[in-house]
């Protein structure tokens, strides 16, 4: 019987995010019996490693101390000589320079992915980073890019050539997130689910790029003026990070704190999805991001802004609309919209149902992984 192939994918920390997210829906739907898979963590992982249904997946911390650890590349080699990995499969920025120390291992099979913007670096536009990733593309076999504003980045700023980027977008689970019947009951939510509602939503980090202060001051807007709106419209926010407690304060400042919901991080998104209405990202930098299509395949029709991979997923008046970032007027403008026409909500929602469904699946996505790891070894043999 032939030998599994080992996959290390090399990750800055194994916690809650799209990146990690698209990796243990790899991990947990690509074939067990031909491929095996350690992960590595830079920092370290929480809880959410449990996440991974195949427990003979090996999660090592190395626990990186800020700044330049050398000696963290040092450990990181001697565990790949130790590991005698197959493949080494690191992803963004941060973890790029660790194809060095899977060269000198002799690592002979090498993957990079470029998943979204950097926070410190949220166009793409810092040289020196540009420079890095041209430095560190000589060692590297494969590039695999989220979406095409990745891939026309790295041929036309970093000067790869096209012939090494794959791309390959983020796939949905639609059996886990999809529909439900019913509204469920959901932990802690303060809202009756049966009371004529529209729930507002967004899930995310909240944090930096993710800029949920432009939901938070589009919701507001639309209540101050539109003081009848108290009545019957709701926010839902989950999520942690600094900008939590920045938006408490302006909703409490504005008084509308009884009309939100902020509890933080959930394990339930896809229970809580089935309680909101109308789906927003108000990011001002963003890659492919996997809760659009968790909202999509949920039903919901989305609000985006106009950036990065967001306009490959929404189809502008048709899933949802694209809107230009640090705009809450335009948020606000797109969610009355949808409160005076309820019928574009269902109408929308189903578009984007049937194209994350068609388009968009787990198995596409896995099978497109599979083909660059089978590639990769089949032409390096």
């Amino acid at each position: 019987m032939k030998k599994p192939t080992l996959i290390v994918h090399i990750i800055h920390r194994l916690s809650v995010g799209g990146l990690e997210n698209g990796l243990i829906n790899l991990i947990n739907n690509i074939p067990e019996q031909q491929y095996k898979h350690v992960i590595i963590c830079l920092k370290d992982a929480t809880e959410y490693k449990c996440q991974i249904l195949n427990k003979e997946v090996e999660v090592i911390s190395l626990h990186k101390k800020d700044g330049h650890d050398l000696f963290m590349f040092y450990k990181l080699y001697c565990l790949l000589r130790k590991l005698s990995p197959d493949i080494v499969h690191t992803r963004n920025l941060s973890t790029i320079e660790c194809q060095l120390s899977a060269l000198l291992a002799g690592v002979k099979h090498r993957i990079h992915s470029e998943h979204g913007w950097d926070i410190f670096d949220p166009r793409g536009e810092i040289v020196k980073y540009q420079i890095l990733r041209k430095i560190y593309s000589y060692i590297i076999q494969t590039f695999i890019s989220l979406s095409i504003e990745i891939k026309n980045y790295l041929i036309y700023k970093v000067h790869i050539p096209e012939s090494k980027i794959r791309i390959i977008i983020n796939g949905v689970n639609c059996n886990k997130f999809k529909p439900m019947i019913k509204k469920p009951h959901i932990s802690g939510y303060p809202f009756s689910i049966y009371e004529n509602f529209i729930v507002v939503g967004t899930i995310g980090r909240m944090h930096g790029v993710k800029d949920q202060i432009n939901l938070v001051n589009a919701f507001i807007y639309l209540i101050t003026h539109k003081p009848q709106l108290r009545c019957f419209l709701r926010l839902v926010m989950i999520g942690d990070g600094p900008l939590r407690n920045e938006a408490l304060k302006y909703f409490s400042n504005s008084g509308v704190i009884d009309l939100v919901w902020l509890p933080g991080e959930r394990q339930d998104i896809a229970e809580i999805l089935n309680i909101i209405d109308i789906f927003v990202l108000p990011s001002y930098s963003e890659g492919i991001s996997n809760v659009i299509l968790e909202a999509m395949a949920t039903g919901i029709p989305v609000i985006a802004t106009n950036v990065g991979g967001n306009p490959e997923l929404v189809i502008n008046s048709k899933t949802g609309f694209l809107i230009a970032p640090k705009n809450p007027e335009a948020i606000a403008i797109s969610i009355e919209y949808y409160i005076n026409n309820p019928d574009k909500i269902i109408e929308h929602g189903k578009c984007g149902f049937e194209r994350a469904n068609n388009e968009f699946s787990l198995d596409k996505m896995v099978n497109s992984y599979i083909d660059v790891y089978d590639d990769l070894i089949q032409l390096n043999k």
